[in-house]
């Protein structure tokens, strides 16, 4: 059985759309063969790989990409995370099933915390919507 190939997209392709290809890889990783791009690159966020790691994820080694460097894989599924890649998906990626399934941006929620634990929170915030989403939904969109 080969497995099916899930692009998580979002528009930096440096923290939501990171963790979900972090979770998918650890999750699923016999089923599902995950990837993540941005419509823009903007490097791994820091603070997404730092609540990853905390939660026993490693994403370190996950590199920014644009969505360009995907177009010879044949993708089953296309998930965009934010709004913005969901309204800018590029036409190449709608050969496969696209949903768009939209997480608070963790970066823009910290901007104005009082102090550096109350910005982290709202990354494992989002960072744990995500886990529920690849562990509960993911597997589904693939039926």
């Amino acid at each position: 059985m080969s497995k099916k190939k899930v692009l998580f997209l979002c528009t930096g392709n440096s923290c939501r759309s990171q963790m979900a290809e972090g979770w998918t890889r650890h999750v699923h990783d016999e089923a599902i063969e995950a990837y993540s791009a941005g419509i823009e690159a903007h490097g791994l966020n820091p603070n997404a790989a730092h609540v990853m790691k905390e939660a026993g994820v490693d994403i370190s080694d996950q590199a920014s990409k644009l969505a360009d460097s995907l177009e010879d894989i044949a993708l089953d599924l296309v998930v965009t995370v934010c709004g913005h890649a969901d309204e800018n998906c590029p036409t190449f990626l709608t050969k496969a099933k696209v949903v768009h399934v939209g997480f608070d941006d963790p970066p823009k929620l910290a901007k104005d915390a009082a102090s550096e634990d109350e910005a982290l929170d709202h990354y494992r915030r989002v960072r744990d919507e995500i886990q529920h989403f690849v562990v509960e939904k993911l597997p589904d969109l693939l039926l």
